[in-house]
């Protein structure tokens, strides 16, 4: 038996640990055991709740109604990773000067969340031919396709097939055809390499990424080897920084092959859990 005098003394180190990951304790707390218990007591994945919510309080063909929606329920209700309207901004640029990494930081640049980030990128890049990696339940792909000018085309990819069908009832509602969304089920990794032979893309103007961040370098290496992207071609990775994904940054740094930022921000939907979201633009190769 632990004497009440020991148990004091730890008293204040484990009030300090609390106080240090308090939130880290809330996102475990929302994401999985919430999510654990409404498993067990609705019988529904946490995704179709999600859908449930969003097709009784969106508007059918609004894609901002449904982005609400979305908003709301995975910050006042569950917790789902989606690219939300909850990221604070500070910019880390690196540029290549003489093979040197140069940090350069913007402090007081104001706060943007990583949703209208991507929203800016998209409208001042205007792209034809956009590949999402990872399109879970939709909700970045209704995002990315709004934004998108008329006639371009966006190919999601999304390898859990329960999570695809709920994504595919998403992008219908949000009132986008095959015409301008096509959903592909399967893995990156074997999507990446077909892209020409079997979908036809020539080149890939923009790459949004947020699926499995072990998959960030492989899937971006299996793209440059893949001839699809072009001098100025723009990938935005989300959360390199938390959960993180380490291997992209570094390839992304010793490759020479991109002028390159990253976004810090917190984690969506989360307070005091810090994240980034990296925005690449392919230079070609050397």
């Amino acid at each position: 038996m632990v004497s009440p005098a020991v148990a004091l003394a730890f008293l204040p180190l484990l009030l300090t640990l609390l106080i240090k990951y308090r939130f880290f304790f809330m996102l475990f707390y929302r994401a999985v055991l919430v999510r654990i218990w409404k498993d067990l007591v609705s019988g529904l994945s946490r995704e179709q709740r999600a859908y449930q919510y969003v097709l009784t309080h969106a508007i059918p063909g609004d894609p901002d109604s449904i982005l609400d929606a979305f908003d709301i329920w995975c910050s006042k209700i569950e917790f789902i990773s989606n690219i939300g309207p909850k990221k604070g901004e500070k910019i880390c640029c690196f540029t290549t000067v003489c093979h040197l990494h140069v940090e350069i930081t913007i402090i007081g640049a104001g706060l943007l969340c990583a949703g209208k980030i991507l929203d800016r990128l998209l409208l001042e890049h205007s792209p034809l031919t956009v590949l999402e990696l990872g399109a879970h339940c939709g909700y970045s792909t209704v995002r990315i396709a709004r934004a998108l000018p008329l006639g371009a085309r966006l190919y999601s990819i999304e390898m859990d097939q329960n999570n695809a069908a709920i994504a595919e009832k998403i992008i219908r509602l949000a009132g986008f055809d095959d015409n301008t969304v096509e959903l592909i089920v399967n893995p990156s990794d074997e999507v990446i390499p077909k892209l020409h032979s079997e979908y036809g893309l020539e080149r890939l103007d923009f790459v949004f990424m947020d699926h499995w961040k072990k998959c960030y370098a492989p899937d971006l290496q299996m793209l440059e080897g893949s001839g699809m992207l072009c001098k100025g071609s723009m990938i935005v990775a989300d959360n390199v920084l938390f959960p993180g994904a380490p291997r992209f940054l570094r390839h992304v740094r010793k490759s020479g092959l991109y002028n390159w930022k990253v976004h810090r921000a917190t984690l969506e939907y989360s307070k005091g859990i810090r994240d980034g979201m990296a925005e690449l633009v392919y230079k070609g190769h050397n």
